[in-house]
């Protein structure tokens, strides 16, 4: 028996997961949820895509972990695939029918999964931005403050200092 590859499509959504398999056409919607997750992990273990393809990630690009070739696309891109192949409707199902054969035309080439660190760091960084504009934006409005407003201005700027004092 030749094996065929084969190619899996999904599309995100805030509450489910619409998923579709290119060449077979195959579609199935799952919850978006810690169960639904698992099942698609198993799932697409037991089907063994040559890629997977993601609209967005949603997290699921975590499924690399279970061994899966996973690939987060940008999901125009993939819009204008599905407009030149006649596909002019946009639904979930559509755009994972379409996601499924991007992956078997384009074959997007899987990146490494970032490190348990690095999503550290990143998770850290997009805390620290913030504050730093919080911090500035009080530092400014203190420049102008009456001095009878100053001390207490002054005293809340330390609570912006990330992490606990340290300047940033």
């Amino acid at each position: 028996m030749v094996d065929v590859p084969c190619f899996l499509g999904i599309e995100v959504a805030k509450a489910q997961l619409d998923l579709a398999v290119h060449p077979t056409g195959a579609r199935w919607a799952m919850p978006h949820e810690a169960a639904g997750l698992i099942t698609l992990v198993a799932q697409g273990q037991a089907l063994r895509p040559t890629l997977m393809v993601l609209g967005a990630p949603g997290g699921l690009e975590r499924a690399a972990t279970a061994g899966l070739s996973v690939v987060v696309v940008n999901p125009r891109q993939v819009r204008d695939v599905a407009r030149a192949t006649g596909q002019w409707a946009k639904t979930e199902a559509l755009d994972a029918r379409a996601l499924a054969h991007c992956a078997d035309g384009l074959r997007p080439t899987p990146r490494p999964r970032p490190e348990a660190q690095t999503h550290k760091l990143r998770a850290l960084l997009g805390r620290r931005q913030p504050l730093i504009g919080m911090r500035t934006a009080a530092q400014h409005r203190l420049a102008g403050a009456r001095a009878s407003l100053a001390p207490d201005m002054a005293a809340h700027i330390p609570w912006l200092q990330y992490p606990s004092g340290h300047a940033g």
